[in-house]
């Protein structure tokens, strides 16, 4: 019996250990809030905010349908494992260092590193986006990566600018962000973001927080975050606490567009209005579904997208990483470049490390043969 108790105790013991080991691990990957009291403070006068629900409020309400989901399993669980839609092969691209880099960033170049994450070079600045290098989610084996990213953050070269779009797992990595706390780097963030960023090291007089229509201007550049139908969280109960954007980077000659994860929607067509039109387009086109039809778009909306804002050039992003919303991970790009062609809509699909100008750098449908070494 004394055996038997011994054995029970320390099975509990251990049970214990783990189980706080995985809470401290996970609360160290969600990140700080502002408390309550400053988030009404700060906010209440915001048309976008409901200080009552402390929440942001989406230019739309998202449904969620679940009986009109497909792939049979539309619940959490399934991030825990490997994706049936996940490639069966290593998809190309080319592997970049910070020896890649030019010492000086060019006036107009992209690196497009997977998912949402790219870095952008514009007006001798360079700007990295929605940095996340490992898998999308608090713990490691949750939203993997269908293959690794081709530059380990180390290797990244000198940033001048890191702007987020909004806080989800998939778009905000908190061990890149203790990277780079230890780097002189500005961050450019939706409203209440920062409060996660200081938790993570990084100094509060590095972090400018926009909320929709704000600019931040950073040489000769004017960054302005913008609306979007979407929502955040990191955690079970902190929906909403904090903003989301999409973003305008107009430089000396350029004018972007950086869609962030948004539902479809007549914000697009009042962007185009007032801050179009656009040279390029980064624009997110996978993790659509039926089941929640405003969350993201889908193929068409993409296209439409550009069409709203006043732009003939798409860069698409939010693909090729991660398995959103269950469908094959080439579904999404295949359907965008038929509709694109359609429309006589220029897409930007490099390899994933692959440096280009869009509008002269030549790219290619990679994914229709990525099974072909490169």
């Amino acid at each position: 019996m004394k055996k038997i108790l011994k054995i029970v105790l320390w099975t509990l013991v251990i049970l214990l250990v783990v189980t706080g080991s995985l809470a401290y691990y996970v609360s160290r990957q969600m990140g700080s809030l502002d408390s309550l009291e400053d988030r009404k403070a700060r906010f209440s006068g915001l048309p976008y905010y409901d200080a009552d629900a402390d929440a942001f409020i989406s230019p739309e309400t998202l449904p969620y349908y679940p009986d009109q989901t497909t792939g049979g399993d539309s619940g959490p669980a399934r991030f825990f494992k490997r994706s049936p839609n996940a490639p069966e092969f290593t998809l190309p691209k080319k592997t970049v260092t910070k020896s890649d880099f030019s010492e000086t960033p060019s006036d107009f170049a992209a690196y497009w590193l997977g998912h949402s994450t790219f870095i952008l070079e514009l007006d001798g600045k360079r700007i990295l986006f929605d940095p996340v290098f490992e898998n999308g989610g608090p713990l490691p084996l949750i939203l993997r990566r269908f293959d690794d990213s081709p530059i380990k953050r180390e290797e990244l070269p000198e940033i001048d600018i890191v702007v987020l779009t909004h806080d989800h797992y998939d778009h905000l990595e908190a061990a890149t962000m203790r990277y780079l706390a230890s780097i002189n780097t500005e961050f450019i963030v939706p409203l209440g973001v920062g409060s996660r960023l200081e938790s993570w090291g990084i100094q509060k007089k590095n972090i400018s927080e926009l909320g929709w229509h704000e600019a931040k201007t950073v040489g000769s550049l004017q960054i302005t975050a913008l609306p979007g139908i979407h929502y955040t969280s990191r955690s079970f109960n902190d929906r909403n606490k904090t903003l989301w954007a999409s973003y305008a980077i107009k430089g000396t000659e350029k004018n972007l567009f950086v869609s962030g994860d948004t539902g479809y929607g007549t914000h697009l067509k009042d962007i185009g209005e007032k801050y179009g039109p656009f040279d390029l387009a980064f624009v997110e086109i996978d993790g659509w579904n039926k089941g929640w039809p405003l969350t993201h778009l889908f193929p068409d909306q993409a296209v439409q997208l550009c069409q709203d804002i006043n732009t003939q050039v798409m860069f698409p992003i939010h693909w090729g990483v991660f398995d959103l919303a269950m469908h094959p991970w080439d579904e999404s790009i295949k359907m965008v470049a038929e509709m694109a062609a359609a429309k006589n809509l220029e897409l930007v699909t490099p390899l994933m490390g692959e440096k280009v100008i869009p509008g002269l750098s030549p790219t290619n449908r990679w994914w229709e043969n990525s099974n072909v070494d490169r």
